[in-house]
C-alpha cells in the first residue's frame, strides 16, 4: 500500500483545485497534507464564535479585515490548499485574486475546532504545522473541546515557538503584528 503525504500526494494540485471549483456549495474541499479533506459544515455556534471573533478584529484594528474561508495556498505545506475559518489582512489586500491566494501579507489565520472525528489532525496538528511553514506570523484556534483560545506565533524553522493558552473569559493577547486584545467571556454562552 502506498502512502499518501505531501511528497506522494492523493492527487495534483491542479486535479485538487478543478474539484474544488465544482464541488457542490455545501461541500468545502482542501488539500492538507497530499490529503484531500472534507471540511465539515460549521453549526451555530461555531457561526457564532466567527462573528465574535470578527467583530472584535474591526473594534480593534479596522485597519483590517477577517476574511471568511479564504483560500491560501500554503507553499511551506508543499503547494497544500486550505481554508482557514478565517484570515487577517489588511483592507482590499485580496481584492483582485482568484480562488486561491498565497500568504505574503496575511497576518493571522483562525480555525475554530468543529465536533467531528478529524479535528485533532486538522485543526490542532495539519494545518497549524502548514501555517507556521508559510510562516503566517499568528494562529488562532479557538478550542471548543477545551473551551480555551490557543494562540501560536513566532513561526521559525516550519514551527510555532510560542504558544499560550486562554481559557474562556479571560483576556487573550493576540501579539504583533496583530496587536489585539481578545475579550473571550462571549464564549462562554458557546461552550453548550
Amino acid at each position: 500500500m502506498t502512502h499518501i503525504s505531501a511528497d506522494n500526494p492523493e492527487m495534483s494540485v491542479q486535479d485538487f483545485e478543478d474539484l474544488a471549483r465544482n464541488a457542490p456549495e455545501t461541500v468545502t474541499l482542501e488539500l492538507i497534507n497530499g490529503k484531500l479533506r472534507v471540511k465539515p459544515v460549521p453549526d451555530g455556534d461555531h457561526g457564532e464564535i466567527f462573528m465574535w471573533l470578527l467583530e472584535q478584529c474591526m473594534q480593534h484594528r479596522p485597519d483590517l479585515r477577517l476574511y471568511p474561508e479564504r483560500g491560501l495556498m500554503i507553499e511551506g505545506y508543499r503547494k497544500g490548499r486550505c481554508r482557514p475559518d478565517g484570515t487577517l489582512a489588511p483592507s482590499a489586500h485580496f481584492a483582485g485574486h482568484g480562488e486561491w491566494s498565497g500568504t505574503e501579507g496575511v497576518l493571522m489565520t483562525a480555525d475554530i475546532t468543529s465536533h467531528d472525528y478529524d479535528t485533532e489532525r486538522r485543526d490542532r496538528v495539519e494545518k497549524r504545522d502548514g501555517y507556521a511553514r508559510a510562516e503566517i506570523p499568528v494562529y488562532l484556534l479557538v478550542d471548543r473541546d477545551s473551551h480555551t483560545v490557543v494562540v501560536h506565533s513566532e513561526p521559525k524553522e516550519g514551527f510555532y515557538h510560542l504558544v499560550r493558552t486562554y481559557g474562556y473569559g479571560e483576556t487573550a493577547e493576540l501579539p504583533h503584528p496583530v496587536n489585539i486584545t481578545l475579550d473571550t467571556e462571549k464564549l462562554k454562552d458557546y461552550a453548550g
